[in-house]
């Protein structure tokens, strides 16, 4: 059944107990499919440098499960993203995936050729990676994270990262303010890609101010799996009591027709004390005021100047370049700013988080305390 949803308890990355439940899960599901020579690509979350206890990153003994099994089946594999900060070879280090799959016939190669594939309207055409879109078979390993701009990252909102380099904080030019744009974005890349299967790390998960390191690891013991990553993707909101239309990827996926049901395999829990961050509207009204209400009443990146070490990396991946540094602390254009977050998701401290302003607070008071007109 194309939307299953495995559910599976796993209290720690202990390799044994890992090793033969994602073979099984693989072997389940795409055993039959996989013939000798074929190209695997693995495109874990390899969001920036950083060691597996920050939950930032899928965790290397995954990584590592699923290249076995796919190299026993006599597959040819690749380990392949395009890092939002710190090079390819950084990230394998630091993150662990590279002592992992020591040893193994594994090719590791960063995302670098893109093509170009016809997706309709609105974007018309869209520039990917070439390995994910000509690999014979692409696995999709994200984290269970959660996203300042889109409530979560992750199986669908994992395949951003095939879009290559520079191109990604393009994108976020583009769609700009619409996070309902964006979430179409990532539907049809998703569709484009198709994943043959998806494993979601979700043993060690993060919760609070993702996806980076202003984030909160937290333990929630549970491995997911699926051949559809938005019945996983919906599945996950279930658990974690989120309506599909409050979770952008899923509602922009209802709207273009798409199924977000599914069917669990295993038992899930409901996770009702999850820390979600606030994904207040961004603009609404007549559009000569959307300026105004952009810079004064939605929610906004602000440094932490206790941790910031001026170090940069926000001002040269912000796509609208509305970050600056003057008189020794960083300054944000919040007119020019499109609240796309890229800025708290490469900030290598931790040191810019998601706030909202005290006219935007008050407003958002008002309006939920005004008695329905239903």
């Amino acid at each position: 059944m194309e939307n299953r949803v495995y559910v599976r308890k796993v209290f720690s990355y202990d390799y044994a107990v890992l090793r033969p439940l994602i073979s099984g899960l693989m072997e389940r599901e795409l055993g039959g499919s996989i013939s000798k020579g074929m190209l695997a690509v693995i495109k874990p979350n390899l969001l920036a440098p950083a060691p597996p206890e920050k939950a930032m990153l899928t965790h290397p003994l995954i990584v590592r499960a699923v290249a076995e099994y796919l190299i026993e089946k006599g597959a040819r594999v690749r380990i392949a993203d395009s890092p939002a900060l710190g090079s390819f070879e950084k990230v394998l280090k630091e993150s662990g995936i590279g002592s992992a799959l020591s040893g193994l016939p594994v090719e590791m190669a960063e995302f670098r050729e893109s093509a170009q594939i016809q997706t309709g309207e609105p974007f018309r055409k869209i520039e990917l990676s070439r390995d994910a879109l000509e690999a014979d078979m692409l696995i999709n390993l994200p984290k269970l994270k959660t996203h300042s701009q889109m409530l979560l990252t992750l199986g669908v909102k994992n395949l951003f990262g095939c879009v290559v380099g520079v191109r990604k904080p393009e994108w976020h030019f583009r769609t700009g303010v619409d996070r309902e744009m964006f979430a179409k974005l990532l539907v049809q890349i998703y569709l484009a890609l198709k994943p043959a299967f998806t494993i979601l790390d979700g043993i060690l998960a993060m919760e609070g101010q993702g996806p980076g390191k202003s984030g909160t690891p937290r333990e929630l013991g549970l491995l997911l799996a699926s051949r559809d990553t938005l019945a996983l993707d919906a599945a996950v909101c279930g658990m974690l009591g989120v309506g599909p239309a409050d979770m952008p990827v899923c509602n922009a996926a209802m709207r273009m027709g798409l199924s977000t049901g599914y069917e669990l395999d295993g038992t899930m829990e409901k996770i009702p004390d999850f820390k979600l961050p606030r994904t207040s509207g961004l603009v609404f009204g007549p559009r000569p005021l959307h300026g105004l209400m952009r810079a004064h009443l939605v929610q906004r990146p602000v440094p932490d100047e206790d941790i910031c070490r001026l170090c940069g990396e926000c001002m040269r991946y912000c796509p609208v370049q509305a970050i600056e540094k003057r008189e020794k602390k960083l300054r944000f254009d919040y007119n020019k700013c499109i609240r796309c977050y890229c800025c708290l998701e490469v900030c290598p401290y931790g040191a810019i988080k998601s706030k909202e302003t005290l006219p935007g607070k008050l407003v958002r008071r008002i309006v939920k305390g005004r008695p329905s007109s239903k």
